[in-house]
């Protein structure tokens, strides 16, 4: 008797499992379903590795196999694709959770700190056979935020004297206020604050915040803002407590 290989898909329901599908599919619903499998299983990504790579061809190939047979039978429309788990820069910071609709019902997802687009979310037996579903995450923008991979991508309105004269530049984060040294007639584009992004998560590093100076006549200077943040803490609220 020969050891089943890490390799080996045995049935069909396993290999749909394996590619996040709920009953058959063909044409580009299964191609899609496919690429998006194999871009999760690939070692150097979050989940992925090389036994789930490979299992994930097989099951790709069984179900080919299975479909050949089928192609002159009347078509039947395919499955809906799982639905994508769409999130703001914020739960991808902190996690939090997410209701989604999925073969009818409802579900409520917890979400890990530091997801990104692209990572999929594993469902352990809510297909309709009985096997796993994985649903795509996207990250969208939110809040003044955009996320690309690790990092997050702000705007921050400057006033032009500012960036002429050079000076201290308070920007306003979604980690609170940091601070930054502008230099008189040499300004970047864009600055970047270290390890602001998203966090770390398996194979992924910490991320950095990438802050994008946008001269503002109406941005407050230096004294002005100094001025709004000494009244928000001297309150006559704060003096009487």
């Amino acid at each position: 008797m020969h050891a089943r290989s890490h390799a080996e898909v045995v049935s069909t329901r396993e290999a749909w499992a394996l590619l996040g599908l709920t009953g058959p599919a063909e044409g580009e619903a299964l191609t899609a379903a496919f690429r998006i499998a194999i871009k999760a299983a690939r070692p150097e990504a979050p989940g992925g590795s090389e036994a789930r790579f490979r299992k994930t061809i097989a099951a790709w190939r069984l179900i080919q196999r299975q479909a050949a047979p089928l192609a002159l039978a009347a078509p039947t429309a395919p499955p809906p694709a799982p639905p994508v788990v769409a999130i703001g820069p914020m739960e991808a910071l902190n996690g939090g959770h997410v209701a989604i609709r999925l073969a009818g019902r409802t579900i409520n997802i917890r979400l890990p700190r530091g997801l990104r687009s692209g990572e999929h979310l594993r469902l352990r037996d809510a297909g309709g056979g009985g096997g796993d579903v994985y649903l795509p995450v996207l990250v969208r923008g939110a809040d003044g935020l955009s996320a690309v991979g690790d990092d997050l991508y702000m705007t921050c309105p400057v006033p032009p004297r500012l960036l002429e004269d050079g000076g201290r530049l308070e920007i306003d984060t979604h980690a609170g206020l940091r601070s930054a040294w502008l230099v008189a007639g040499h300004q970047p584009l864009r600055l970047r604050l270290k390890g602001l992004g998203l966090p770390a998560r398996g194979a992924r590093p910490q991320g950095h915040l990438f802050v994008t100076l946008q001269p503002s006549e109406d941005a407050p200077s230096a004294a002005e803002d100094l001025l709004v943040r000494f009244t928000r803490v001297w309150t006559p609220d704060r003096l009487a407590a």
